[in-house]
């Protein structure tokens, strides 16, 4: 299997995630690979080898995999994306390789209690996506956030608290960064040993949750084919806002959902990462 490094904070996500912005603007067909490559100080083949050692993508590979265009014909042809849809840009029909999660819902009463009773450790560890910020139980991984230079660890953080407030929190990055590995190094991703999570929400909510954990890597699916899909097909504005709390960010894959046009749609850390995330799993499954 291609193996995809786990990149430090130093090691280029910022040039990515700048890459992202502009390429979210100009598109695949329009890629001045030249100018932009000097607007960012470096050279369209040391732009092209940032890109390849990030994600397995050349620039404009990366921009055709979550162009918009693809995605409306996507879900112009599939009766059910959810279901049928494999990558998002690409036409390999290879196995994906994706997370093998197990995962347990926590009993109603924690979520009411708003985490009340509950010991979480939670840090900061790299990610293909700038700085993890984790939060975990005894049970699993409880929580995914991102910082970057906009958003600071302890910002990141006080977002996850901030759901379960009455819990009781220790920070402990050495404890989060094996946790991360398992999550982002898809080397790492085994079905003899899943990622365990726990979700806390309404039973709603978790139902949502569940149904995105079957979205394959590198697919998409929009907020109406996850409302069918749970048998509430009148449910699809409660979806998205069910999908906007997911969180778990990146193992439960609320950045999979798109708009029924297939645009890309609000992420709660930010568009440039949800393509980021469409591009790097695209990468993903084109090599496995």
């Amino acid at each position: 299997m291609t193996q995809y490094p786990v990149l430090t904070p130093q090691s280029g996500y910022e040039t990515v995630r700048a890459a992202i912005a502009y390429l979210s603007e100009a598109g695949a067909d329009e890629l001045d690979l030249d100018g932009f490559s000097r607007a960012l100080g470096m050279t369209p083949r040391q732009l092209t080898e940032r890109f390849r050692a990030w994600c397995g993508l050349s620039p404009k590979s990366f921009a055709q995999a979550v162009a918009l265009d693809h995605a409306k014909r996507l879900l112009r042809e599939r009766e059910s994306v959810l279901s049928t849809t494999y990558a998002v840009g690409l036409s390999s029909t290879s196995r994906l390789h994706d997370l093998f999660v197990t995962h347990e819902a926590m009993p109603p009463g924690t979520f009411r209690a708003r985490g009340e009773g509950i010991e979480m450790v939670w840090g900061a560890a790299p990610s293909p996506f700038g700085t993890a910020v984790v939060t975990a139980t005894a049970y699993g991984i409880s929580g995914i956030g991102f910082a970057d230079g906009e958003t600071s660890v302890e910002a990141a953080f006080e977002d996850l608290a901030n759901r379960w407030p009455r819990a009781r929190y220790r920070r402990d990055d050495a404890a989060i960064r094996p946790l991360a590995a398992r999550v982002f190094d898809p080397g790492k991703w085994d079905p003899d040993r899943p990622v365990r999570i726990v979700l806390i929400g309404t039973d709603f909510e978790i139902e949502v949750w569940e149904t995105l954990l079957t979205i394959p890597c590198g697919g998409a699916t929009t907020y109406a084919d996850v409302a069918k899909r749970m048998g509430r097909p009148a449910a699809a504005r409660a979806v998205g806002a069910a999908v906007g709390k997911n969180p778990i960010s990146f193992v439960v894959p609320c950045h999979r959902v798109v708009g029924s046009s297939g645009a890309l749609t609000g992420y709660h850390w930010g568009l440039p990462r949800k393509r980021a995330m469409l591009g790097w799993e695209a990468g993903v499954s084109a090599g496995a």
